[in-house]
């Protein structure tokens, strides 16, 4: 529960830090050099609108065990990642990763993959516990219901 909620708060802020920043962005994303122009805008749209999605889930329902704004993290977390780690191999030099837009600027570095590898460290921990609640089985609405079962 606390994970989903430091999670919830750290993507809506960078949701709310790009949205602020939006004529940016595409110039932000562009820099990572896989995307440039309406294709850069658009991965915009679908990394902010992700973090909104997941970042507000985590907050509004802590305890809840779906697995949709999981993988909307997960899905977000990846993108992100994927980004950093090929533009690092490929010794391009961005100054602003774009994490909360034009706020909290950090240039990519080994740093910067540190906290990426730790979001995906996070998502596998986020499906683990999700996937560890167990269905109701039929045994046990009978018993709940006080029918005994032999």
């Amino acid at each position: 529960m606390v994970l989903r909620i430091v999670l919830g708060a750290v993507y809506t802020a960078m949701a709310i830090g790009q949205l602020a920043s939006f004529p940016s962005m595409p110039a932000i994303l562009s820099a990572y050099g896989l995307v440039t122009g309406g294709a850069a805008t658009a991965l915009a749209v679908a990394l902010i609108g992700g973090e909104l999605v997941c970042g507000i889930w985590f907050l509004a329902r802590p305890r809840s065990k779906d697995l949709a704004p999981v993988w909307v993290y997960t899905g977000v977390s990846v993108v992100w990642t994927g980004l950093a780690v090929q533009a690092y191999a490929r010794g391009l030099s961005v100054a602003n990763c774009g994490c909360f837009g034009l706020y909290l600027t950090q240039r990519l570095s080994w740093f910067v993959l540190l906290q990426d590898a730790l979001t995906l460290l996070y998502a596998a921990v986020l499906i683990r516990s999700a996937r560890r609640v167990p269905a109701p089985s039929h045994d046990r609405k009978e018993a709940s219901r006080g029918v005994r079962i032999p």
